[in-house]
């Protein structure tokens, strides 16, 4: 029995890497999960500077949602030129094969070599390389597809969240794209945590995800999401008013106002029904609730 290398160039996967781990750990004497300190270069993007927490956060997410199946594995990250950090990774574990999660078309290089044709011309036949492709624009523009950009922090443990993604997944397939702004006075691993957590929920009813915990400033955080994601919709997930600093900023209000697609606030805790119920009783709510509760036809 040989280790088993998970490779996370600038993606974290999702649910076929999660598959094909799940198929291949039994025959592993351990799993290891390895990233470079790249920048990514579509979605899920951090700060230039902040290049090795944005690596370290794709590891502790695939960390924890491999937890969550039952997987023990390890992480690492390690240098920030792609080859170089797949190298020490097979030089250090020796392991029989390499699971390389990165975009379809992920080159490197001055003279930009196609990277997985590289790693299986460099390692094979003593590592077998199994490419992953992460179709980031297929995905986003697929015809039979609602792709939703989700925008949650300290509500991506709550149940209601998880029950609004699988109960907007029963009428049309659905794939979530997961982000999470971090916020003051919440541990970056307690945040990777909880949205490893969300994405092994719809992982368990086949729905696709990915996620990662972004830079501090919510409305950048959402703005370079849709710049790099071709998104159907949006789903903004706060506290209740009084608790919630992204509702005091008008967050929810201020993104649509820079795009045109449909952007839906959830209020953790307070059902759509609670807010029709509501107004049907003439008590006032938030404009952003109101049409929330409207957009289904419930008020």
């Amino acid at each position: 029995m040989k280790p088993l290398v998970l490779f996370l160039n600038e993606v974290a996967g999702g649910r076929k890497l999660l598959q094909n781990t799940l198929e291949r750990a039994p025959e592993a004497s351990y799993v290891v999960v390895v990233a470079p300190q790249n920048q990514p270069t579509a979605g899920q993007l951090f700060a230039p500077d902040e290049a090795k927490q944005a690596a370290r956060s794709r590891v502790d997410v695939t960390l924890a949602v491999l937890d969550e199946f039952g997987v023990d594995a390890v992480g690492e990250v390690l240098d920030p030129a792609s080859d170089l950090a797949l190298g020490d990774a097979i030089r250090s574990h020796r392991p029989s094969e390499v699971l390389l999660s990165c975009l379809y078309d992920s080159r490197f290089g001055l003279i930009l070599r196609a990277f997985e044709e590289w790693a299986e011309r460099e390692f094979e036949p003593e590592v077998k390389i199994t490419h992953i492709p992460v179709r980031i624009e297929d995905d986003s523009v697929s015809l039979n597809v609602t792709h939703t950009l989700v925008v949650a922090n300290q509500t991506l443990s709550a149940p209601d969240l998880a029950e609004r993604l699988l109960e907007r997944s029963k009428d049309r397939p659905h794939r979530f794209t997961i982000i999470a702004p971090q916020t003051e006075g919440v541990p970056l691993n307690k945040v990777s945590r909880d949205l490893a957590g969300l994405m092994a929920t719809l992982y368990r009813s086949d729905i696709d995800a990915t996620g990662q915990p972004m830079s501090p400033d919510p409305f950048e955080s959402v703005s370079g999401a849709i710049e790099h994601y071709r998104v159907d919709d949006i789903l903004i997930s706060t506290l209740s008013g009084e608790q919630s600093r992204w509702l005091e900023s008008d967050l929810v209000g201020r993104v649509r106002e820079i795009t045109e697609k449909p952007v839906a606030h959830h209020e953790a805790g307070r059902s759509r029904e609670a807010v029709a119920a509501t107004v049907a009783a003439g008590e006032p709510v938030a404009a952003t609730q109101l049409e929330d509760a409207t957009e289904d036809g419930e008020v």
